[in-house]
C-alpha cells in the first residue's frame, strides 16, 4: 500500500461517501472541449436579459429547432394537461418496504410515501425536471429549498420507478430524495434553468433562488447582448459575432452542464474560461471511472471528450457532431456518417482514414458494424436513461479480463467467453492493441490499489503524455507518493505547462510534498483561477485577509456552503487560520448533513488527533472504520489513536480488525506484536511480528522488536539471530549491532 500522508487537503477530494458528489447535469447528451484556454476579456455586465420567446421573431427556424430540444424541456411548472396522464388513475407502487401513492390533488401532484410501520409523509411538487426519457417532480420542503423526488415517470413506458434502482437509500443519508444529495438548488437547477442563481444563506441555512426561465434558453448560452439587439434592423457587431461563433467559447459553455464537476465562483456566466469557475472531475477514483478513462458513475460526457485523442489532440469539439440549437447529430451515427465526415473521404480534419466495413470484421448494417457501438458504449443512468461515453476508446477484452473493465465486445458476445474475444481481437489488430491506452490503464489500476511499483509507472507515462486531462489525471494519482524526489521532480516541470489543469495538479504535488515553497507562491499569479486556487489552500494560513488569492478562496467556500463536502473544506480553511472552535463546528455539521461519510469523520479524527484530543480522534476513527468495512488503515489510525489514549484493548481490537481486513498491512501487525508483549503476551508479540517480517520483509524496525522481545525473554542466541537479521536488512542500524555482539 502507498505510504499513508498525513492527508490534509487529499481527504478533501477523495472523501469515500457520498458527499463527494459535487456535481452539476443535465440529461442532455454533448460532450465538449477545453482547448483555446487563452485568457478572455470579462463580458460586459448583462444589460439585456430576454426570455426565449422573444428571440422567435428573428431567429425562427433556430428557435423552432431549439423548441423541441432536451434543453428547452429541460425544466417546466407542473401542467396538468401535460403531466395528468402519470396521476390518473390514481398511482400505487411499492419499492423496499416503501409504498408510494401518486395522485391529482386539486389540479396539482401529491406523493405520499409511507415506510413499514410509519405514518405517511405526503409532498406536492411544484415543477417537472427532465422530459424524456424519464421526468423528475421537483417538491418544494421550506426555506426556498426543493429537493428531487426519487420517483420519475417514464412517460415512454407509462410507469413510475425510482431513480436509485436497488438501492435503499434511507432517510438521513446524503443521498436520499430529502438529503442534500438530491438538493435542487444546490445539484440540478443550475443547468435546467436559465440565469439560475442559487443565493444561499449560510446563517439560516435558507436559499432565495432566482432565475429567468424554465429551461435552457437562449441566453444560458448567449451573452453580452446589448439592449439594440432586438431592434429592427439590427446588425451584429462583427467582434460579436465573432465571439458568438469561436468553437472554444462555446464549447466551455457546453461544458459547465455536461461535466462531472465542482463550482469554483458563483453563478458562472456563459463565455467565460471553464477552468476559471469550475474543477472537473478526473478519472482518479475506481468508483467514478474505470482505469481506461470509461464513464462509470454518473460522470456526463465531456470529461470523456477531454481526455480523448480526438478532444484533448485532435480538438474535436460538440459542435463538430451536434447541432447546438436541436442537440441530435448533423449527420446520423446510425449509419456511420456521423463519424466519416472526419474518418472518410474527403478528409478535411487529416484524421486516419477508416473503412468502417474492414476495421470491424462486422457484417454491413450490423450493430457491430457501427463506429458508435464499439466506441462509444452506452451506460444507463437513473434506470432509463442510456448515455454514450465520448471517450472514442479501443475496445480491450484483455483489459477486461485483467482488470474488470468493461468492453464494448462483451456486450454482443459475452455468450462466447473473454479468451475467444481476447483471441478475436489478437487476431483482427494484433499489436494495435497494445497501446498507450492499455499500459495507462494498468498504470492506473496499480495506483488505485498501491501497489508498489505505481509511482514509477505514473512518472514514466507522465513524461510522454500529450493529451493534458490524462497527465493531469497521473499527476494526481501520483499524490501518496508525493515526497517521492521523482514525483516532485515531474511536479516541477508540470508546473511550466501550456495546461491549467496540468499546472494545477503540478501545485498540489507541491503543496502536498512541502515541496518548492517559492514555485507554490508564484502559483498565486497564475492566469487560471484553478491554478490560484491550489496555491491558496496550500498557503492559507498565510494568506493576508486583503490578498486577490484569499478573496477567490472565501468565495469558493461560501458558495459551496451548502454541502457537507463545502463545509468540511470550510473547516479545513478555518483550521489553517488558527480558528480551531468554528473549524470542528464545520466539521461537525459536515458529519450532520453525512452521517454514513467516513471521509469526513477521518478529517474530523485527524484535526482532534491534531488538537491532542486522542481520544476523541479515536472514537471517530473507530465510525469511520465501521462505515468503511473494508478499509483497514481506518481500523489501523483508530488502534493508533486508542493506544495514545491508553485504551489498550479497544486498541488490540482494532489492530486485530486491521490486519483481518488486510493481512499484508505489516504496520499493524508490527504494532499488534508490540502491545502484546507489553500486556504479557511475549510468545503472541513474537509471532505477530514475523507477520510483518513477512509482509514486508525490507523493514529492519521489525526483526529488532523481535529480538528485544526475545531478549528480554532470556533467549539470548535467538535474540542475537533476530539482531543479525536486521543489520542485513540495514547494515547501518545501530541498536541491533549492540544487540547482535
Amino acid at each position: 500500500m502507498p505510504p499513508s500522508p498525513a492527508r490534509k487537503r487529499l481527504l478533501t477530494w477523495l472523501l469515500a461517501g457520498g458527499s463527494t458528489l459535487l456535481l452539476l447535469g443535465a440529461a442532455w447528451q454533448l460532450g465538449a472541449l477545453f482547448w483555446s484556454l487563452r485568457a478572455r476579456p470579462t463580458p460586459p455586465p448583462r444589460p439585456l436579459a430576454r426570455n426565449s420567446a422573444s428571440c422567435q421573431q428573428c431567429h425562427a427556424d433556430i428557435h423552432r429547432a431549439w423548441a423541441d430540444s432536451h434543453h428547452a424541456k429541460a425544466h417546466r411548472p407542473f401542467d396538468v394537461a401535460q403531466d395528468a396522464e402519470a396521476f390518473t388513475p390514481r398511482a400505487l407502487f411499492a419499492l423496499h418496504d416503501v409504498t408510494y401513492q401518486l395522485r391529482l390533488d386539486t389540479g396539482k401532484p401529491a406523493f405520499s410515501e409511507q415506510r413499514a410501520g410509519q405514518p405517511a409523509d405526503t409532498y406536492t411538487a411544484d415543477f417537472v425536471l427532465g422530459h424524456t426519457p424519464l421526468r423528475q417532480y421537483i417538491v418544494p420542503t421550506g426555506r426556498g429549498r426543493y429537493q428531487a423526488s426519487e420517483i420519475a415517470y417514464d412517460p415512454a413506458r407509462k410507469d413510475w420507478f425510482n431513480v436509485f434502482g436497488n438501492e435503499r437509500r434511507q432517510p438521513g443519508e446524503w443521498g436520499h430524495w430529502r438529503g442534500r444529495g438530491m438538493n435542487w438548488n444546490s445539484m440540478c437547477a443550475q443547468c435546467h434553468l436559465t440565469d439560475f442563481a442559487k443565493n444561499y444563506e449560510p446563517a439560516t441555512d435558507a436559499y432565495a433562488s432566482t432565475w429567468l426561465e424554465h429551461g435552457v434558453g437562449c441566453v444560458q448560452c448567449h451573452d453580452g447582448l446589448t439592449p439594440d439587439h432586438a431592434t429592427p434592423g439590427y446588425r451584429t457587431p462583427p467582434a460579436l459575432w465573432r465571439q458568438a461563433t469561436d468553437r472554444a467559447r462555446a464549447t466551455e459553455t457546453c461544458a459547465p452542464c455536461h461535466a462531472r464537476n465542482e463550482v469554483l465562483v458563483g453563478e458562472p456566466r456563459p463565455g467565460l474560461a471553464y477552468f476559471d469557475h469550475f474543477r472537473v472531475t478526473l478519472p482518479v477514483d475506481a468508483a467514478t471511472f474505470y482505469p481506461d478513462g470509461q464513464v462509470r458513475d454518473e460522470d456526463f460526457n465531456w470529461t470523456s471528450l477531454l481526455t480523448s485523442r480526438m478532444g484533448g489532440k485532435a480538438r474535436v469539439t460538440c459542435l463538430d457532431c451536434h447541432d447546438p440549437h436541436s442537440g441530435k447529430t448533423r449527420l446520423p451515427a446510425a449509419t456511420n456518417a456521423l463519424c466519416q465526415q472526419c474518418h472518410g473521404q474527403p478528409n478535411p480534419r487529416n484524421a486516419p482514414i477508416i473503412d468502417p466495413l474492414a476495421h470491424s470484421h462486422h457484417k454491413p448494417d450490423s450493430t457491430g458494424n457501427q463506429c458508435v457501438a464499439c466506441h462509444m458504449p452506452t451506460t444507463t443512468y437513473m434506470q432509463r436513461d442510456p448515455r454514450h461515453d465520448h471517450g472514442f476508446l479501443k475496445p480491450d477484452p484483455l483489459l477486461t479480463k485483467e482488470l474488470g473493465i468493461p468492453n464494448a465486445c462483451d456486450r454482443c458476445h459475452a455468450d462466447r467467453g473473454i479468451d475467444w474475444q481476447i483471441a478475436a481481437n489478437a487476431q483482427w489488430y494484433g499489436a494495435k492493441l497494445d497501446s498507450r491506452q492499455r499500459a495507462r490503464a494498468r498504470a492506473v489500476a496499480a495506483a488505485q490499489r498501491g501497489a508498489p511499483e505505481a509511482p514509477a509507472r505514473l512518472l514514466a507515462l507522465i513524461a510522454g503524455e500529450d493529451v493534458p486531462a490524462w497527465k493531469a489525471t497521473l499527476l494526481q494519482l501520483t499524490l501518496p507518493w508525493a515526497a517521492d524526489p521523482a514525483v516532485t521532480q515531474a511536479a516541477q516541470a508540470a508546473r511550466a505547462d501550456p495546461h491549467p489543469l496540468v499546472r494545477a495538479e503540478a501545485v498540489r504535488l507541491l503543496a502536498a510534498a512541502n515541496a518548492a515553497p517559492e514555485s507554490v507562491r508564484a502559483a498565486l499569479q497564475d492566469t487560471s483561477r484553478l491554478v490560484r486556487l491550489e496555491a491558496a489552500w496550500a498557503l492559507a494560513r498565510d494568506l493576508p485577509a486583503d490578498a486577490p488569492a484569499r478573496a477567490d478562496l472565501d468565495a469558493y467556500l461560501r458558495f459551496n456552503a451548502d454541502q457537507p463536502l463545502g463545509q468540511v473544506q470550510l473547516g479545513q480553511a478555518r483550521a489553517a487560520r488558527g480558528e480551531t472552535a468554528a473549524a470542528e463546528a464545520c466539521f461537525r455539521q459536515a458529519i450532520a448533513w453525512d452521517p454514513n461519510s467516513p471521509g469526513i469523520r477521518e478529517t474530523l479524527a485527524l484535526f482532534l488527533n491534531e488538537q491532542g484530543d486522542a481520544a476523541g480522534a479515536a472514537a471517530e476513527f473507530w465510525r469511520a472504520a465501521q462505515l468503511a468495512p473494508s478499509n483497514a488503515h481506518l481500523a489501523f489510525e483508530a488502534a493508533l489513536t486508542f493506544a495514545a489514549s491508553n485504551r489498550l484493548p479497544d486498541a488490540e481490537l482494532a489492530l486485530r480488525e486491521a490486519v483481518r481486513r488486510d493481512a499484508m498491512l505489516h504496520r499493524a501487525w508490527y504494532n499488534l506484536g508490540l502491545l502484546l508483549a507489553q500486556t504479557g503476551r511475549a510468545a503472541e508479540g513474537i509471532t505477530a511480528l514475523e507477520r510483518a517480517e513477512h509482509a514486508a520483509p525490507d523493514v529492519a524496525d521489525y526483526p529488532y522488536a523481535r529480538a528485544t522481545i526475545l531478549w528480554g525473554q532470556g533467549q539470548p542466541e535467538a535474540a542475537r539471530a533476530a539482531a543479525r537479521r536486521a543489520l542485513a536488512i540495514d547494515p547501518a542500524y545501530a541498536p541491533a549491532r549492540e544487540l547482535a555482539r
